[in-house]
């Protein structure tokens, strides 16, 4: 059930929040239908808890086995857990409730529902952010819920791409330029990768005769206009930081004729400019 995960448990946080926020509006007596509302939301957030911490315990065994992951892995794991125990317990208070419904006492049940209902909506709550916290900073399940090799290389050119910004902020040029070297080897027929290495060739190695020839072994697919004008903006850079403008002028002039881009105008227009001066 690994791959399930995001599905199941978004359903559960879904139901289990909107239902407690029911069941506490339900206390105001003002609105008849959201107390069998909040029962049915709650008890399929009861009934989906069981699936969602089962399918998260199929999918914690690779993610805790990069380095550094396992303490939030487990801290996912324990609090996802205390969600799926509490929504149990709300889940079988609210089926009291059901049992009780003509009672005069099912007002108590319905307060105990909510009282219940606040700790499982903040047990939630911790679930789903230790949850974001293991994918967004630890990348947990990215690249491989799947099981398709390709998202693995989509993680690696993501991670290659990130970690080149944060060196080059920090001033680490060299680092950025092997990094971005070291991947693009592994997609030798990829021309965005291949772009990419030609950019860091200006921008980290400040080598623009090398990024020159970088890009002219580089072919964008025929017609994909976000390519090209890219090969042809970089190309441009490459010039003129060669100190050859009117090559890069001639490059941008072909590109807009091919494809107009105002973007790529503008470009255009201030190297122009420039030359004019």
């Amino acid at each position: 059930m690994a791959e399930l995960h995001p599905q199941v448990v978004h359903v559960t946080i879904i139901l289990a929040l909107v239902g407690v926020a029911f069941r506490l509006l339900s206390l105001t007596g003002r609105a008849a239908w959201a107390s069998p509302a909040a029962a049915v939301l709650l008890i399929g957030a009861a009934v989906s808890s069981i699936p969602s911490v089962q399918s998260g315990i199929d999918a914690h065994g690779p993610v805790e086995r990069v380095p550094g992951a396992r303490p939030a892995v487990v801290e996912h794991e324990e609090w996802g857990e205390r969600a799926r125990n509490v929504l149990l317990v709300l889940g079988v208070i609210e089926l009291l409730g059901l049992a009780m419904r003509n009672s005069p006492k099912v007002k108590l049940v319905h307060g105990a529902a909510a009282a219940i209902g606040l700790v499982a909506a903040f047990a939630v709550y911790e679930a789903g952010e230790h949850g974001g916290e293991l994918v967004y900073s630890y990348a947990g399940g990215i690249g491989i819920r799947s099981g398709d090799p390709k998202d693995v290389e989509r993680l690696l050119v993501a991670a290659t791409y990130h970690q080149a910004q944060a060196d080059r902020k920090a001033g680490r040029a060299d680092d950025a330029a092997g990094l971005i070297a070291q991947t693009a080897k592994r997609f030798p027929a990829d021309p965005e990768m291949q772009m990419f290495a030609a950019e860091s060739l200006l921008l980290d190695q400040k080598n623009a005769q090398a990024a020159l020839d970088a890009l002219a072994g580089v072919a964008p697919p025929d017609g994909n206009r976000i390519l090209i004008g890219r090969k042809a903006t970089l190309q441009a850079d490459a010039y003129e930081a060669a100190g050859q403008k009117d090559q890069a002028i001639a490059v941008l002039e072909k590109a807009v004729a091919a494809f107009p881009s105002p973007r790529m105008q503008q470009r255009l227009d201030a190297l122009k400019g420039g030359a004019a001066k």
